[in-house]
Parts: structure tokens; C-alpha cells; sequence
């Protein structure tokens, strides 16, 4: 028996070796010729190569079941990704897939951004208008079943299949959120979700409003469409739409802009870099990253080779007036990755005042390599610094002006970064970071103190998502309490 599986552990030892041998060659030849590399990049650790292919041997010898040689080195290839840090994983041809046609925005499901923590699936936050958002999931819940199928157990990539499925069917979560004493049991009809990347809506007084709700390969486009029809239209006082037969909005007379980033999970980098350049003068760097080999050491400007992916500059028709007009970006948990980058940008170069909550802190750079035509991995390769070299991994963004959700300081639980498990610190920062003292803390946004009664409003906070920009949007109305104020200096 011992000699049979010797046998088989030499047969596979020679299998996994040549595996390694094709798929660090094609590496090397994707660099280019010329390319110096160390003997410690292409030595194969022959020790624990053996080892893994023992445990091959074994695993087809002696396991219950007959399992296929292919599914064993895919498990393989999925469980040293997962074991690097949260985000770096195995895409199957579904999840290649998804992610393609998801950055394009457009994918069927619930309508969840989620991450992995202590085997379970943990929602880092809801997309608008979505069954999820509709049914009042929140950032910080915790999955612990699906239907009838524990997750415990599931990788990250099976619970999100599981979760997709063909519009309106059915599927019943069961979530633990901290503040209940038992799970809750939520029914949800699957949806094709669209997701909108930018919505926006003209104030009264002359103050405008845009929402980014998630970075699209048409991001910056949109970004411009709406900014035209703010200065393009204004408010008929009689239904609040705007008026196509309105006089257009001189560029002086968009008194401010809110730009809200909330709960926005983010998206391409190349959307981020686009929709900062909007604001920022033309070849402003917006964002760095840093990683262990030399094309993941980059600097992103605000010039069209690095907001656009085909050649077509999106910004050429933006309105002057946005270079100018006064700026308050709202951010908060749930802003991550893409809108870190654009409020880091903004804040760095004084071209807005950064308001809200701290944000996520997902300042991590990740690569898609294909590795054949319908599967790839996703690896992570860098981190992205602010334009004064502040890393964003694992601490976020601080806020100028910090606002809880609520004026007595009640905010949603938020799951960051930091709280995941494996997660990358912030290694490798260039300078120190801003120290809180220098932010403006927002006085009426104080912890309610132990015993107090809750408000309606914070209640309705707690109890699921706000109406953006709404009557019960605390931190919307402060933002446009901050610029009045400045409109009032500005004079």
C-alpha cells in the first residue's frame, strides 16, 4: 500500500512540478525579453512540493470518494488565494464571468457587496435599490445560512453563486446582527441588478447634488452628463424636476456641490482617477501605488491616459465651473477602495472638505490574471497611497469634519478593513499620517450616552437604509449647512 502511494506521490510530484515549471514560465515570458531575474524568483521549493504532491497521492488514493484531478488542483490553487488576505482569489469561469459583467454594471443577484470572517459571510455593505437594500440588509451582517445550506464551511466564491440565481427566485437569508438576541430570517426575490453608477438632483438655492454609487467603466461619462444638467437646467419650484426650458445655470451661480460617496464599495481605478480629475487641474497626481515589482509602482495623474480605457477623453464637455465650485464630499464605513482614492484626492490637494465617518480602508491594489481563456485569478499586487503618500490600506480616510449618522451620534455597525481576518497592513507609508487633532470634530455628534432613549430618528437609522439627500439625511444636512456657511465667508 505505502509503495503504491510512493508511486502515485512520484507520479504527481512530476505533475505539480511541470504545473509550476508552465505556469512560472509564462509569467516570466509575459515580462518581456531582457528582464533580470533572481535565482529566488524561479527556485521551486522541492520540500514542499513533495509534500503537497503526498497529500495529492493520498487524497486520490485513500478518500472516500473518487475525486477529478482537476478539481483537486483548482482546490489547491483557490485555498493558497484565500489564504493571503481577504481579497485575492480563484475565478472559475461563473466568477471571471461575474466580475466582467459586473464592472460593466449590470449582474443578477441580491445586491450585496460581501467578504469572508471566521467562515461566514459578512455584507460590507448594500447597493442601492436592490432587493437587499429594499429588505434592510445591513453593513456588519452576518450570513449564516442560506436557505437550508449552513455557510459555515463555504468559500467566499460558492456562498455568492448560491446568492445569484435568475430573477425572481426566491432565497432566504439568515442573518446575526450585532444588537439582537436571535437571527433574523429575511426573504428576498433576485433581481437583475443595474446598478446606476451616478445619480444626481439640482437643490433649492442654487446648490446641486451628486451621488457616485459604485466605479463603472462609464463612470466618468455619467459623471459629466449629470454635472451638464445641473448647469443646464434649473428647478421648476412647481414639481422640483428640472425644467428643459430653463435658462442654463451660469458657472457662478452653482453656489456648491455635495459629492456623496457613502456606502459606495468602489469599482475601477481608472473611474476613480476620471471622476478626480473632474475636480482637480489637469496632470494633478491623484493616487500612487507601491507593491514588490516594478509595474506595480505607479503614479495616476489626472490626464486622459489614466482615466480612460479608449483613447476618448469623457471629461472634454465637463462645465468650467467644476473646476471652482465649492465641494463637500460625504463619505463614510462604507466608502472603500475607489471612493478612498477620490476623497484622499480631494482632501490632499484642499480642492473639497472631506465630511462623515471614517471610511472603510481597502487600500489594496488587486490584479486579474488570466489564466486561460475563461478563468483567472485575482491577486493582490500593491497599495494605494494619497497624493501626500498617506496609505489608505487598512485605516482609511479621516474625515475633515466628522458627522455620526445621527445627531446624537447612533451609527450603523461597520465592518472595515481592518476587522477582517488576514487583512494587509499599512506597510510601506511614505509619511505620517494627518493626526486627528488636525481634523474638525462635529460637536453634536457625541455617543449617546448609556440609557438614553433613542429618537425616532436614530431608530430609523439603526432600523435600515435613509433616503439620500432626505429630510432624515443628517449628515447630507450638514454638509449643506457647511456650504452656506461658506457661500456667507465667501461674500
Amino acid at each position: 500500500m505505502r509503495s503504491k502511494l510512493q508511486k502515485i506521490g512520484l507520479i504527481s510530484f512530476g505533475l505539480v512540478t511541470g504545473i509550476f515549471l508552465s505556469v512560472n514560465f509564462s509569467a516570466l515570458a509575459a515580462k518581456g525579453s531582457g528582464a533580470a531575474v533572481s535565482g529566488s524568483a524561479t527556485a521551486l521549493p522541492i520540500e514542499e512540493l513533495r509534500s503537497f504532491a503526498d497529500v495529492f497521492a493520498a487524497i486520490k488514493q485513500g478518500y472516500v470518494e473518487p475525486i477529478e484531478d482537476k478539481k483537486l488542483i483548482t482546490h489547491a490553487i483557490s485555498g493558497m488565494l484565500a489564504n493571503l488576505d481577504p481579497h485575492s482569489s480563484y475565478l472559475d469561469s461563473e466568477a471571471f464571468k461575474d466580475l466582467q459583467v459586473s464592472t460593466q454594471g449590470e449582474f443578477g443577484g441580491l445586491g450585496i457587496e460581501v467578504g469572508m470572517e471566521d467562515g461566514y459571510v459578512k455584507v460590507i455593505s448594500p447597493i442601492d435599490d436592490t432587493p437587499a437594500w429594499k429588505a434592510g440588509v445591513m453593513a456588519g451582517d452576518l450570513i449564516i445560512k442560506l436557505d437550508d445550506t449552513l455557510v459555515k464551511g463555504l468559500t467566499l466564491d460558492e456562498a455568492v453563486k448560491k446568492m445569484r440565481g435568475k430573477p425572481k427566485t426566491p432565497i432566504k437569508l439568515t442573518i446575526v446582527r450585532k444588537g439582537e438576541n436571535k437571527p433574523i430570517e429575511i426573504t428576498l426575490l433576485r433581481a437583475k441588478i443595474k446598478v446606476e453608477s451616478v445619480r444626481s438632483k439640482m437643490l433649492d438655492g442654487g446648490f446641486g447634488y451628486i451621488r457616485v454609487i459604485q466605479f463603472q467603466e462609464e463612470s466618468t461619462a455619467d459623471l459629466v452628463k449629470h454635472l451638464d444638467k445641473l448647469y443646464k437646467g434649473v428647478r421648476d419650484p412647481k414639481d422640483g424636476k428640472t425644467n428643459k426650458d430653463a435658462k442654463p445655470v451660469k458657472p457662478e451661480d452653482l453656489k456648491g456641490l455635495v459629492l456623496d460617496l457613502r456606502n459606495d464599495p468602489g469599482g475601477l481605478l481608472n473611474a476613480a482617477v476620471g471622476i478626480s480629475a473632474a475636480f482637480l487641474p489637469t496632470d494633478t497626481l491623484v493616487v500612487s501605488t507601491d507593491g514588490r515589482t516594478e509595474d506595480a509602482k505607479r503614479r495616476y495623474t489626472a490626464t486622459v491616459a489614466d482615466y480612460t480605457r479608449r483613447g476618448e477623453d469623457a471629461l472634454k464637455s465637463l462645465p468650467a465651473g467644476v473646476k471652482t465650485v465649492p465641494l463637500i464630499v460625504l463619505v463614510n464605513g462604507g466608502s472603500a477602495s475607489a471612493s478612498e482614492i477620490v476623497a484622499g484626492a480631494l482632501q490632499d490637494h484642499k480642492r473639497a472638505v472631506v465630511m462623515g465617518t471614517q471610511t472603510f480602508g481597502k487600500g489594496s491594489v488587486q490584479t486579474i490574471v488570466p489564466l486561460t481563456a475563461t478563468t483567472a485569478i485575482k491577486l493582490t499586487t500593491a497599495r494605494y497611497f494619497t497624493p501626500s503618500g498617506r496609505s489608505i490600506q487598512a485605516k482609511g480616510i479621516t474625515p475633515d469634519v466628522v458627522v455620526e449618522e445621527t445627531a446624537n451620534g447612533v451609527p450603523h455597525e461597520r465592518l472595515r478593513e481592518a476587522d477582517l481576518e488576514r487583512h494587509l497592513d499599512a506597510s510601506g507609508e511614505e509619511t505620517k499620517d494627518v493626526k486627528e487633532t488636525d481634523r474638525v470634530v462635529d460637536q453634536k455628534a457625541k455617543p449617546v450616552a448609556k440609557g438614553k432613549k433613542l429618537t425616532d430618528e436614530d431608530e430609523e437609522v439603526r432600523a435600515g437604509p435613509i433616503e439620500y439627500a432626505g429630510k432624515n439625511d443628517y449628515q447630507f444636512a450638514q454638509a449643506m449647512n457647511l456650504l452656506k456657511a461658506l457661500q456667507i465667508i465667501k461674500r
